[in-house]
């Protein structure tokens, strides 16, 4: 509820309701639930964006009733398939009947596969469009006064992939390195419900660690403006990474892969990987040091989601006004 208030975003047309599960039980639960959605609307075109599993459910159904479905944030690949969001991006690029890519190493991984030049456009981000149109907003946000910190003497910390959280082998001492920067440089960490119940079954307190300034997940524009305001970002997530890359602050990435390359070509964004010592360093190092001068990806500018619709209204313009629902 909180982004759709926060990004303007008006009421659903409808709200299939499918909460959490197994990828399995999730993915089927919304093939169920949409197909009679689909059949009511009769669109003339499917839009699925990302890589979770309502996107290759979604994909999934138009397909096989003869839908035409468009792909947004297509070609990103980490290569690495132990990550449900790489299954679903491979598979969702492979059925999807065009395909909008959010930067040049997708337009690649595509070309590499075999898909249809003509079916793949370069766009930009639809993700940097958002941002870019909230940032002033959020600068109005008073979020780094309610947690206590203050503006570039602090760093954000996002922990939630499986493969970061859920072996306490590997978090814990993840944490422990993580505890020697915070008792530097304060670590303002929205806890994750993920991680927080391994933490928890771990015993692990952290709000009882010197620097670490625990929160709930926060809305969009006080992550936005903690993230605008920070010295560094911390994070195993894609999307921080990329929102990096504008807000033009240092960001580590706690895995050993990427699916946006661009961000790590632009300056802004380092893979560091999950090894405590290596991720102690190089935090420390990034706290110490001055921001090293950065640049944005191509098209990132706030216009990719015009250049989608107006690709959109081409290739697909003639009949469109014939569904119930466009």
């Amino acid at each position: 509820d909180s982004f759709f208030a926060d990004l303007e975003i008006p009421d659903p047309w409808r709200n299939l309701g499918v909460g959490s599960g197994t990828h399995a039980t999730q993915t089927a639960e919304i093939m169920q639930r949409f197909e009679p959605a689909l059949d009511e609307a009769k669109p003339d075109v499917l839009c699925v964006v990302g890589d979770v599993n309502s996107t290759i459910a979604c994909a999934l159904v138009a397909v096989k009733k003869g839908v035409p479905t468009a792909h947004v944030e297509a070609g990103l690949r980490s290569f690495d398939r132990t990550m449900p969001e790489e299954i679903n991006r491979v598979l969702t690029d492979a059925i999807s009947d065009t395909l909008y890519v959010t930067e040049r190493s997708g337009m690649e991984n595509l070309a590499r596969e075999g898909v249809d030049p003509s079916r793949c456009f370069l766009t930009g981000n639809v993700m940097i469009d958002t941002l870019l149109r909230f940032r002033e907003k959020a600068r109005g946000s008073d979020v780094t006064a309610r947690l206590g910190v203050e503006p570039r003497k602090y760093g954000v910390l996002t922990l939630h992939r499986p493969s970061n959280v859920d072996d306490p082998a590997t978090l814990l001492p993840l944490i422990d390195a993580l505890s020697t920067v915070a008792a530097e440089c304060p670590l303002v960490f929205p806890a994750h419900p993920r991680t927080r119940r391994r933490l928890e079954d771990a015993g692990v307190d952290l709000a009882r660690r010197p620097g670490f300034v625990v929160c709930e997940p926060l809305r969009y524009l006080d992550f936005l403006a903690l993230m605008d305001r920070a010295k560094v970002l911390l994070t195993d997530s894609g999307g921080v990474q990329e929102e990096a890359c504008v807000v033009g602050v240092p960001c580590l990435t706690l895995r050993e892969n990427t699916e946006p390359p661009a961000t790590a070509e632009a300056g802004v964004n380092r893979l560091v990987g999950s090894h405590p010592a290596r991720v102690r360093d190089e935090a420390l190092k990034a706290v110490r040091a001055a921001p090293a001068p950065t640049r944005t990806p191509d098209l990132w500018d706030g216009r990719a989601s015009e250049r989608i619709a107006a690709i959109l209204l081409e290739r697909y313009g003639r009949g469109m006004g014939g569904g119930k629902r466009a």
